[in-house]
């Protein structure tokens, strides 16, 4: 635990503070009202209404289809109205526009009209359109960096619980002999005044960008939605990763009731058992990112999601293909079947850890994103959602039409997801980095860090820290809320995958001025344009790695920097580091046993910035050196 968590209490408090607990139950009744009134349309136009161009087989894509084209036509200008209003304003403005809905869907569910239904689908998909953006602007504007993964774990969890809790709802509603129809449209209007009267205490949350145009042309504004999003291409390419995750739960979701029917032999209560696992694994998966993540945001975690989704999509082709035929089941006796455990095993693991995997993409995308046109980003994500929902509707359907089985749909997903997932991975090496560093501080060595909280969240700074071992670097990483550019010993780039490591991490080479003095300038220059572009550079003032652990003198480099670059400079000092795994003393006892192997206790502390004008070699090394006795 660090010792500034202490101001940060875990996420499940934040559900007793104004700023967050009225906007998270105002998006959690309106998400349950949503399927609510899907599901209940859909049984009813299944079982209860006879439509002669609206049949049950195509009632549950006309549906979906309906809610989804909200998302492509409008997300652009939603977009825009979140960055130029007050986003509390919008959401007590669109919960009034739900009541209208809801009030409207009620006279339908009442006389039975299929039409007058259709249109409040729509317009529940515009709800959840203009919903979207403010949604996931708010939070970055009254949670901090290390609230940000829990809140937008908490948000997720609650999503997909209320996704549950909302379908589950529909159905029992409008099966209820004769008065069904009525209690689901009381059930819907009632839902939605609740989330009115509570959203009237989310707080004000002031507009980024009041001078905004609007342009309310969608097609054109979406492609200028989309070209805004590509112009940062790590948050552009977050944005696909988490479409990705979309294409991949909807094929699961879309499967479940032909999966339980056909492949588990299940009624349609085991259907929606799948859903309730499904949705409970999310729910976990989303939670467990604040744990993992020491409360920062944590894109390490999403290599990690990804192998989950891929390892446990494939392993439920294999245990789905291997389950024996038997008449069909009812829950009981479904569950009372071992084997059938190993498939809903697979099934609550595969959407853990796709809810690892999205929960830091959506806070990367708000931390990365300029606050001015933050909701423009999200609402491009909704548009890239929307159309990877089709694209994974398209899939799956030319697929089962060529005679591919449920299971092999499956695993032709799992086998995509590792595909899609390393491209994005090598486009993007800010992941991959941050999960070595993740699995080195939770695997190789149990890592506590202390202070961390001066490690600025934005602007430029120097980092200077002691010279302890080649793992050095990978553990700053893991410290720091942001990507670091380090200045190292050119020597290490020629080791083999240390060098193409460092490479990948854009370190900077520095030669003695002696030895090189064109490598030594450009290295100073290379630095000089890291500070100009606001970021995080880390120096090892030393130089090469110490023999012994301890502190040698320190170099001139910071001085140099700072007489071109007055930012602050934060000292860091790496604790127990010396003789355990990866540093030179534990390097040159490969052949006798370490000192301290694996999962030795290592530490790193960071303290006060110094502000450049008190910045000298000296008081550089003392500084560190008290870290260092602390």
């Amino acid at each position: 635990m660090n010792a500034h968590d202490t101001a940060h209490p875990n996420q499940f408090a934040l559900l007793g503070q104004r700023r967050f607990a009225p906007f998270f139950w105002t998006q959690f009744l309106g998400a349950g009202n949503d399927n609510l009134f899907k599901f209940a349309f859909t049984v009813m136009v299944t079982y209860q209404l006879e439509s002669r161009w609206l049949t049950p087989e195509l009632a549950g894509l006309v549906i979906g289809a309906l809610f989804i084209l909200p998302f492509l036509l409008f997300s652009a200008t939603s977009g825009q109205l979140a960055d130029k209003y007050d986003k509390a304003a919008i959401m007590r403005l669109v919960k009034w526009l739900e009541i209208a809905i809801m009030a409207l869907a009620g006279w339908g569910f009442v006389h039975g009209d299929v039409v007058v239904l259709l249109a409040c689908v729509f317009g529940m998909g515009l709800h959840s359109t203009l919903f979207g953006p403010v949604k996931f602007a708010y939070l970055p504007q009254h949670l901090d960096e290390r609230e940000l993964t829990g809140g937008n774990g908490m948000v997720e969890m609650g999503t997909f619980v209320a996704i549950l809790l909302g379908s589950v709802a529909g159905g029992l509603l409008i099966a209820l002999p004769e008065v069904g129809a009525t209690a689901a449209a009381i059930a819907c209007l009632g839902v939605a005044i609740l989330g009115r009267l509570v959203a009237q205490a989310i707080p004000s949350s002031p507009s980024t960008d009041p001078d905004l145009a609007i342009n309310w042309n969608p097609f054109s504004e979406t492609w200028r939605n989309l070209k805004l999003a590509h112009g940062n291409v790590v948050v552009f390419r977050s944005l696909l990763g988490i479409s990705w995750m979309w294409f991949f739960g909807a094929v699961f979701l879309a499967q479940f009731p032909s999966f339980a029917k056909d492949v588990l032999h299940g009624d349609e209560h085991v259907a929606s058992l799948l859903l309730v696992v499904f949705s409970v694994g999310i729910g976990i998966g989303s939670l467990l990112c604040e744990v993992l993540s020491r409360r920062h945001v944590e894109i390490g975690l999403v290599p990690f999601g990804a192998i989950g989704m891929s390892v446990f999509s494939i392993d439920l082709w294999a245990s789905a293909g291997a389950l024996p035929l038997h008449a069909p089941f009812g829950v009981g006796a479904f569950v009372a079947a071992a084997p059938h455990w190993h498939v809903m095993a697979d099934l609550f693991l595969l959407s853990l850890f796709a809810g690892l995997y999205s929960v830091p993409m959506y806070a990367l995308i708000q931390m990365r994103s300029e606050s001015s046109h933050r909701a423009r980003i999200i609402a491009a994500n909704n548009i890239l959602n929307a159309l990877f929902l089709i694209a994974s509707s398209v899939g799956v359907g030319l697929l089962l039409k060529a005679h591919f089985t449920i299971p092999q749909v499956f695993l032709a997903v799992g086998l995509l997801n590792a595909v899609v997932a390393g491209y994005i991975f090598f486009l993007v090496p800010e992941y991959f980095l941050r999960f070595v560093a993740f699995i080195a501080t939770r695997l190789v060595y149990r890592f506590r860090v202390r202070g961390d909280a001066h490690i600025p969240v934005q602007g430029p700074a120097i980092l200077v820290c002691n010279h302890v071992s080649f793992v050095d670097p990978v553990l700053l990483m893991a410290a720091s809320p942001r990507p670091i550019r380090f200045i190292m010993d050119h020597q290490i780039f020629r080791t083999p995958v240390l060098g193409w490591f460092f490479r990948l991490a854009g370190a900077i080479p520095i030669a003695p001025q002696r030895v090189d003095p064109g490598v030594y300038a450009q290295a100073f220059e290379s630095a000089r344009r890291v500070l100009d572009a606001g970021d995080l550079l880390c120096i090892f003032p030393e130089g090469a790695i110490t023999r012994d652990g301890a502190l040698g003198e320190f170099k001139g480099g910071v001085m140099k920097l700072l007489e071109t670059n007055p930012v602050p400079v934060i000292p860091l000092a790496l604790q127990n580091l010396w003789g355990s795994f990866f540093s030179r003393a534990g390097g040159a006892a490969m052949t006798r046993p370490f000192r301290r192997g694996l999962f030795s206790r290592v530490g790193l502390v960071a303290g006060d910035a110094v502000e450049p004008q008190a910045v000298t070699p000296a008081s550089l090394r003392a500084r560190v050196q008290g870290l260092l006795a602390s």
